[in-house]
């Protein structure tokens, strides 16, 4: 007698997360797990549930490492977002996530909310109350007087200020501290090339973190800061923009993660006369070289990439996510690199290992896709040629194709 909560995937390709795409392989899956992974012929016996997937590649789902769940892509989120109450704000952030979801995204890594309201969302997704991907979530970033991320983010100046921020987020329930080392594009008066934290504030802010077990980013685009984040032993690099040598060189002895977020400038460059603020696009237009040559830099060198996509930000939609896997390839990785870094590499980096591949054993979060994106990575980064969803096990989105059961 079968298990009715077993599926066989069997009749088209395998892209196991890690970099190898398995041509005659079927997946078994047993509730939330991927059970076994081998062979077509050696499930030869199987009486269960199959589903035919000639023509498809089935790779693990994807997660976006940089997200801003309570923004919501519109020309000047900050100014919506002022708008909104905190019970707004709340549902955006749950309805943002589920179009995560529904794009092929079961796990992102939210930068950056307001209030915590964010971390409502994740445990309400958390403990089965809604569909969504699984959250990893900062709480309030923090940021020097008046640096990048003032608006929304926790002040705090001094290294002893620093600490006590830290341990702020921590009691908040943060899974992870995201500390602000550089001017950045979206706030008004600050330059993306200046370090805002000192070292040792930086160095104070990351050890806080460590002592408590949280994971660290940081927001970096000049390039003294961040020599001043790799060098306190930041987790990932976000953005990145001004990498030169000496940061390449650091982050490689280091295994510092990048996170590129090309989605972000890509967006407001291709939309910079539908009411975005100047200040904005103006700074976008300064970095854009740049923000290319440092990926292709860290990638040539074979430096830690993973997925993240800043979605939130001006036209950068949730739900559109696996979009920035084309940008990625289009900056220089190959197809196959691109798909690494948005499924286990970007799942280490949010300290979920048993997810982002498939294999053995692992969390059955899963995206089918129509054919090879290995070779054409638009079957992966453009939602139309995605087939179904599986968070643990589970449809969420799409439609299984052809099933025959025993």
């Amino acid at each position: 007698m079968s298990n009715p909560d077993t599926m066989l995937f069997i009749g088209g390709a395998v892209f196991d997360g890690r970099g190898e795409r398995l041509d005659g392989h079927a997946v078994l899956v047993e509730g939330a797990s991927t059970a076994r992974v081998a062979p077509a012929a050696q499930f030869e016996g199987y009486a269960g549930r199959r589903v035919d997937t000639r023509g498809m590649t089935l790779i693990p789902g994807l997660a976006d490492c940089h997200v801003h769940l309570v923004f919501t892509g519109s020309a000047d989120p900050h100014a919506q977002m002022s708008r909104q109450g905190p019970a707004q704000i709340t549902l955006t952030a749950l309805e943002n996530a589920q179009a995560a979801l529904r794009g092929g995204i079961t796990a992102v890594r939210d930068c950056g909310g307001k209030d915590y309201l964010e971390f409502g969302v994740r445990d309400a997704i958390a403990r089965g109350a809604f569909a969504g991907p699984t959250i990893r979530a900062a709480g309030r970033m923090i940021c020097m007087t008046g640096g990048h991320g003032n608006r929304t983010g926790r002040v705090a100046d001094g290294c002893d200020e620093v600490i006590k921020a830290v341990r702020e987020q921590v009691h908040a329930g943060c899974d992870l501290v995201k500390i602000m080392a550089t001017g950045g594009v979206m706030t008004p008066g600050v330059n993306p090339m200046d370090a805002h934290y000192s070292f040792d504030e930086m160095r104070a802010g990351v050890h806080e973190a460590r002592r408590f077990s949280k994971s660290t980013a940081s927001h970096a685009q000049g390039t003294e800061g961040i020599l001043n984040a790799v060098r306190a032993g930041i987790d990932s690099i976000e953005h990145g923009i001004f990498m030169d040598q000496q940061c390449l060189e650091e982050m490689l002895e280091r295994q510092t993660y990048l996170v590129p977020t090309i989605a972000a400038l890509r967006n407001i460059l291709a939309n910079a006369d539908r009411g975005i603020p100047a200040y904005v696009v103006d700074k976008a237009r300064a970095v854009e070289q740049r923000h290319r040559e440092s990926l292709q830099m860290y990638y040539r060198a074979g430096g830690r990439i993973a997925m993240g996509t800043d979605a939130g930000t001006p036209f950068n939609r949730h739900g559109r996510n696996a979009e920035e896997l084309a940008y990625m390839v289009e900056f220089g990785m190959s197809p196959a690199d691109a798909l690494v870094a948005g499924t286990s590499r970007a799942h280490d980096l949010l300290g979920l290992p048993d997810r982002g591949i498939v294999a053995d054993g692992a969390v059955a979060d899963l995206l089918l896709v129509r054919g090879d994106p290995t070779q054409d990575i638009n079957q992966a980064a453009d939602c139309q040629h995605h087939v179904a969803v599986f968070k643990q096990g589970v449809l969420v989105a799409g439609a299984l194709p052809e099933t025959t059961a025993a």
